[in-house]
């Protein structure tokens, strides 16, 4: 339902800076009917990639297909079956809840006789069927983001694109919102492609894409993403300096050690005689350590062991699941 293919984006040169690679090269699909996100560190290329699908900008080269339709040949094709929430707020917190969903339906053409019957079915999942007459404002974070949605889902998009939609949700409302989304994803049989930098969002959707500088990383399901680290990791919280410590554990066992904030994270859990890793590292570092356990890899595991890298290589056949 969405083929990219070799899409490249540069960004000019100007006084302050010179020519910037957002993308390089970059081919992915997602299926009809597939939930994919998209993530990776700040300048990743999440935002230019965001953009260029929703039409606000053009590549350097490559092609994009939505829904089969060429996206820069067809936008009008494009945009009858596509829908997208936008990082920013896109409604007008002035208006009523129902204000805003009779403009949206207006902006799409959508007649008097059909609004109420697209309103009604659009707002279902929701908790806003008591509130349209309240003013966006007034609302909270977690109910603002569900007019954002259901404005969108008016139309009956084949196709719904989201940039960090919980951005500034508590954790409960962050939790029913994806619960909401992941359920109209399945009983519409939607396409979503949604960006994000919580890696528990991604936990249980078809495939995560994991980006670094424009390069593909990864692009696979959360299950064999977690998989490339196996199926348990050894986590060391040090007392003190954790780059001390991590050289020490390099140079004295050979390990490969990745270090993830205050965090050492190391892949295997047993030294090369056999013997249990927590016990070879506490018998020589006990002193120096805060915390040792053994815990199975997460997506949050999997970005450290992706973007770890001294240089941002492409990802191999293998880690694409290709």
């Amino acid at each position: 339902m969405i083929q990219i293919q070799s899409l490249t984006h540069t960004y000019p040169a100007s006084r302050k800076q010179a020519p910037r690679v957002a993308l390089a090269d970059l081919t992915l699909s997602v299926a009809e009917g597939e939930f994919a996100i998209l993530s990776g560190p700040n300048g990743s290329g999440k935002s230019t990639l965001f953009r260029i699908l929703c039409g606000l900008a053009l590549p350097s080269s490559g092609k994009v297909s939505i829904g089969g339709f060429d996206l820069f040949a067809q936008p009008q094709h494009v945009r009858r079956i596509l829908g997208v929430v936008f990082q920013s707020p896109a409604v007008d917190k002035h208006l009523t809840v129902a204000e805003n969903l009779r403009l949206h339906a207006d902006l799409y053409g959508i007649g008097r006789g059909d609004f109420s019957r697209l309103r009604d079915d659009a707002l279902a999942w929701s908790d806003l069927a008591d509130r349209l007459e309240q003013k966006v404002e007034t609302l909270s974070g977690g109910l603002a983001r569900q007019v954002e949605l259901a404005k969108v889902l008016m139309t009956r998009p084949r196709v719904l694109l989201l940039d960090e939609p919980t951005t500034g949700l508590d954790p409960a409302s962050r939790r029913n919102f994806l619960g909401a989304l992941q359920k109209l994803q399945r009983e519409r049989g939607m396409t979503v492609l949604m960006t994000s930098h919580v890696f528990s969002e991604a936990e249980e959707v078809d495939r995560v894409a994991i980006l670094r500088e424009g390069n593909l990383l990864a692009y696979d399901s959360p299950q064999a993403l977690k998989a490339l680290i196996g199926t348990e990791m050894v986590v060391v919280r040090p007392q003190g300096d954790a780059e001390a410590l991590a050289a020490s554990l390099r140079a004295e066992l050979g390990l490969a050690v990745r270090r993830h904030g205050d965090e050492l994270r190391l892949e295997e859990t047993e030294n090369g005689e056999g013997l249990p890793m927590l016990e070879s590292i506490l018998e020589r570092w006990r002193d120096q350590i805060r915390s040792i356990s053994i815990k199975q890899p997460d997506l949050e595991d999997v970005f450290v062991h992706v973007t770890g890298r001294a240089e941002p290589e492409r990802a191999s056949h293998k880690e694409l699941g290709q």
